[in-house]
This record gives structure tokens, sequence and C-alpha cells, in this order.
């Protein structure tokens, strides 16, 4: 059912596509932006420094591009790209070396949401959504890439609530999602030598998206996401244990930044997300970044 469910949200999002453009009816341009900023933080202290610091380096970089098109009367179609990677590098307190670079910092994530625009209260839509990441090192002489990737493939009715000036909207979507996660994971007994591993689940998401432009400096995104699944490819292994149920829990992913142009190219921004996900802690999990940095508005 899984496959078939997939199968049939990604040609139903080509064949629109195709369709859409080939529609002459209208001349909507594209409503496009692109958004690159770094942040970097350093730290150094001399030999007669006391007080137990250690020296430190930080850098962070946000690529952030949205573009929508009304690709014709019927149809609209909307893509969120985000890419962020960032390191850490400190320096010991008692031979003074500094480390090798560690990731602090690791996103990738794309959606993309077309609406068949029928001028009713809700529209109904199809959407497709990748979340990865550039590294992660499985063990000391291994490092793998692009893993884990979840894709997500749902279909339902969205409706937008705001449209503005370049990018800026509000819309929120409910509808029937299906998951697939894959995983590179080490082959038991190898440092090595890995395998993929995929679970599959499916059930009902929410998404959310608000883009604003508060002002021409101050700009706010955040984007909500709710899941609750129905089903899971992998439960038989839980069965019976004290995880038997967690996977039927609603998962909440919710990010917001504020970002407040100081100059041309400098920019402070503030980003809060918020986690929760039963299967990988039975806790909330909370991340939150300030920093002060060049910001370019490519498009």
């Amino acid at each position: 059912m899984i496959k078939q469910v997939t199968l049939l949200v990604a040609i139903l999002l080509i064949l629109t596509l195709i369709v859409a453009a080939a529609d002459t009816t209208t001349t909507t341009s594209w409503k496009k932006s692109l958004v690159l900023d770094v942040t970097t933080t350093q730290a150094a202290y001399s030999d007669s420094w006391v007080g137990g610091e250690i020296g430190s380096l930080n850098w962070v970089a946000n690529m952030n591009g949205t573009a929508e098109k009304q690709m014709a009367k019927w149809f609209n179609y909307r893509s969120i790209l985000k890419l962020s990677f960032g390191q850490t590098v400190t320096q010991d307190d008692s031979t003074k070396k500094w480390s090798k670079p560690k990731k602090s910092t690791d996103l990738i994530d794309w959606d993309n949401l077309g609406r068949l625009t029928l001028e009713s209260y809700v529209d109904p839509y199809v959407a497709f959504h990748l979340e990865s990441q550039f590294s992660f090192q499985l063990s000391e002489e291994k490092t793998v890439y692009f893993s884990p990737m979840k894709l997500t493939e749902s279909f339902g009715i969205a409706r937008k609530f705001y449209s503005g000036p370049k990018t800026d909207a509000i819309i929120s979507r409910l509808g029937f999602a299906v998951r697939h996660i894959i995983t590179k994971q080490l082959v038991t007994g190898s440092p090595t030598e890995t395998k993929s591993v995929t679970t599959n689940d499916g059930g009902i998401e929410s998404v959310t998206d608000v883009q604003l432009t508060l002002n021409e400096k101050l700009v706010y995104i955040s984007k909500l996401g709710l899941y609750k699944a129905f089903f899971f490819s992998e439960k038989s292994k839980f069965a019976g244990t004290p995880q038997a149920n967690d996977w039927k829990t609603i998962d909440v992913n919710w990010e917001n930044s504020v970002t407040a142009q100081l100059s041309k190219i400098i920019a402070t921004k503030l980003y809060v997300q918020l986690l929760y996900d039963k299967q990988i802690s039975y806790r909330g999990r909370l991340k939150e970044t300030l920093g002060i940095g060049f910001l370019f508005n490519l498009i």
C-alpha cells in the first residue's frame, strides 16, 4: 500500500506540473527569494589567563530559498529549500592545540507543495518533502552522507490565509501522508561496511508555513509540523516492550526565525526549534541560536 500511495502522489505532482506548465491562460511570473547568511564567533585567551576558559571558533552558513508560481489559473506551485551547515573548533586547555572541526549544524530541507486553486474555501493539494543532512560520522573510520533521509509524500486540503509581497504567505494544510526513513548503518562487526535500512509509516499530517516581512528590515519565518502515525512497518520489533506504542504519539516540529537587517549586509538572526518525537526522546528537544553576521539577498 505504501508504495502505491507514494507512486500515486509522485505521478499526480509530476503530471499536474507538466499540464499546468503547458497552460497559457496565465502569465503570472515567479515570486522568488534567495537569502544567504554566514555567522561566526571566535574567542582566544593568553597563556596568563585564569578561569578555565578555552579558545573556540564557530561558524554557521544558512541558505533559504522560496519560489512560487501560479502555473495555471487552476494550479499553484510553491517550493521552499533550506540548507544549513556549521562547525565548531575548540582549543585544548593544556596543550593549546586546536581540535578537528566538529559539526554543530547540519540540515537539508526541501518542501514542495502543489495546490489546485479552484477558488473555493480550501484547495486540494499534493506535496513532497525531503529532509536529510550532509554528513554523519558512524565511526572513527566511516562517515556517510545524506543519512538519514526522510521522504514524505502527502495529499489533502490546504488553505492560503495570506498572500503578501514577494514570497510572503501563510499556508496551512491537512492531509494523509506516507513517510520513508532511509538510514545507513554499520554492518555488525565492521567499522566501515554499511547497509541501508528503510522504515515506513503513514498517517495524518498538519503543516503551517508562515513567512512575513514585518518591515523593510525585519523578517519572520515559522513552520509548524504535526504528524500522527496510524501504521508503522517496524511495530512488530517493539511488541511487548515499554516502547511498543511510542510510534503512535504525535510528532512535533516547530521552527521560528527572526532576522533583523542592521545594514545592507549585516544582520542578526534568532532561531528557535522545538522537536518532540517519542521514539527518539521522551522529552522535548529545544535548539536556540542567536548570532550576528553577513546576509546577502541574492534574489
